[in-house]
C-alpha cells in the first residue's frame, strides 16, 4: 500500500482533523530523518509507516475515556504508541496527561524534540524502568514491542500502584505467551484484534494478581 493510501485509510478510521493530518505527516518526517542515524523503526517499515506504526498506535484512543487522567508509555523508543496517543487526545480534547519512558538517551533527545516541535503537552521519562526502583503512578499503562509479557506482567505488578488499565500489543505468539502466563498469573483482560494486522491483537489488563 503506498503512502497516500495509507493516509487515506488512516483518515477513514481515525477521522481525525487537519492539522492533526499536518501534525502526523511532520511527526513521519522527523522520524524518517532521525531514523537514519538512530535506528528508531525497522528500515523494512519505513514505506508503511501509515499503517505499521502510525494507526496501529492511534487505535488504543478508542479505549480512552476522559476519566482517564494519565498515561505512561513503557519503552517509548520512537514514541509509538504514547506520542501518537498525545496527538490523538489533543485532537478529541482528552485532557490525559501523557508520559513516555525511555532508556536510551539519544532517542530520548529526539522523543523531546519532535514534542517541542508539534506543539504538545507530553513529559519524556530518561530512565531503564526495569532497574528503576520508583514506583509508577499513573493509572494507565500501554507497552507495544517493549519487552516479553512476562517480564512486562512482573514489571507493572511490581511498580504500578494505581493501575486502571494496561494495554499490550502482542502478536503471532500473543495466544501462547497469555497461556503461559496465566500460569503464574490472574489476568483480568479484554481482547482486541488490532485494525493493522489479523495476526495481531490487543489485550487490555483490568486486574493482575500472582498465583502463589
Amino acid at each position: 500500500m503506498d503512502r497516500s493510501s495509507q493516509i487515506d485509510t488512516f483518515n477513514r478510521f481515525a477521522r481525525v482533523s487537519r492539522e492533526t493530518i499536518i501534525s502526523l505527516k511532520e511527526y513521519e518526517e522527523l522520524l524518517i530523518k532521525a531514523n537514519k542515524s538512530l535506528n528508531l523503526i525497522g528500515k523494512s517499515t519505513i514505506d508503511q509507516i501509515w499503517n505499521r506504526h502510525i494507526l496501529d498506535s492511534f487505535q488504543v484512543i478508542d479505549f480512552i475515556d476522559k476519566n482517564d487522567k494519565s498515561l505512561i508509555d513503557i519503552g517509548s523508543g520512537a514514541g509509538f504508541p504514547g506520542l501518537v496517543l498525545a496527538i490523538a487526545a489533543k485532537d478529541r480534547k482528552i485532557p490525559l496527561k501523557i508520559s513516555l519512558i525511555e532508556k536510551s538517551i539519544k532517542k530520548t533527545n529526539f522523543l523531546k524534540g519532535t514534542i517541542k516541535k508539534l506543539n504538545l503537552d507530553v513529559n519524556v521519562i530518561c530512565q531503564n524502568v526495569l532497574d528503576e526502583e520508583r514506583k509508577l503512578m499513573q493509572d494507565v499503562f500501554v507497552a507495544r514491542a517493549f519487552k516479553p509479557l512476562p517480564i512486562i506482567l512482573k514489571l507493572i505488578h511490581n511498580k504500578a500502584v494505581n493501575l486502571k488499565k494496561f494495554f499490550v500489543f502482542l502478536g503471532k505468539t500473543g495466544n501462547n505467551e497469555l497461556l503461559q502466563a496465566s500460569k503464574s498469573w490472574d489476568i483480568k483482560y479484554k481482547q482486541r484484534m488490532s485494525v493493522t494486522s489479523k495476526d495481531s491483537y490487543i489485550i487490555e489488563i483490568n486486574n493482575l494478581k500472582k498465583i502463589n
